[in-house]
Parts: structure tokens; C-alpha cells; sequence
């Protein structure tokens, strides 16, 4: 596969990536609605994306796909995790 293709492949995995953790909206809205949900998930969440969003940064060569898929995962595992005390 041409390093363009493989580029493209990965715009696209972060798009997906990002709708994903947009996902947690709901889950946030619910939380702060009283109907509280396990934290485990959205922790984890967090805690992974976290890691992959500081790879994708410290790389010698920056993988901004990769950090920027990962970046909402972050910050909406987090409101997730917070709004489910």
C-alpha cells in the first residue's frame, strides 16, 4: 500500500475513532440525568487513550492520526467516568 493510501487509511480510522468516543455523550447526559453507569469502561478508555495519544506525540516522527483519535477518548472517557460518581 503507497504511503499516500496508508495516510488516508488512517484519517479515516481517526474519524471513526472520533464518532466513537462521541458516543459517550449519552452516557454523560444519563449520568448527570441520576441514571449512573459502571465506570470501568470509560476509565479504561481514557486511561488507553491517554497512552496512545502520548505514543503518537513522542514518536520521533508525530503520528497525528493516531493522537488525534485518540484525544476525545480522553476527554470524554473522563466526563464519563466523573459524571458517573
Amino acid at each position: 500500500m503507497s504511503e499516500r493510501n496508508l495516510q488516508i487509511l488512517g484519517w479515516i480510522g481517526t474519524c471513526l475513532s472520533v464518532v466513537m468516543y462521541f458516543s459517550y455523550i449519552p452516557q454523560i447526559m444519563g449520568n448527570l440525568d441520576g441514571n449512573k453507569t459502571p465506570l470501568v469502561h470509560p476509565l479504561a478508555a481514557a486511561l488507553n487513550c491517554t497512552i496512545w495519544t502520548s505514543y503518537g506525540l513522542l514518536k520521533a516522527k508525530k503520528d497525528y492520526p493516531l493522537s488525534t483519535a485518540n484525544f476525545p477518548g480522553i476527554i470524554f472517557g473522563l466526563l464519563a467516568t466523573i459524571t458517573a460518581f
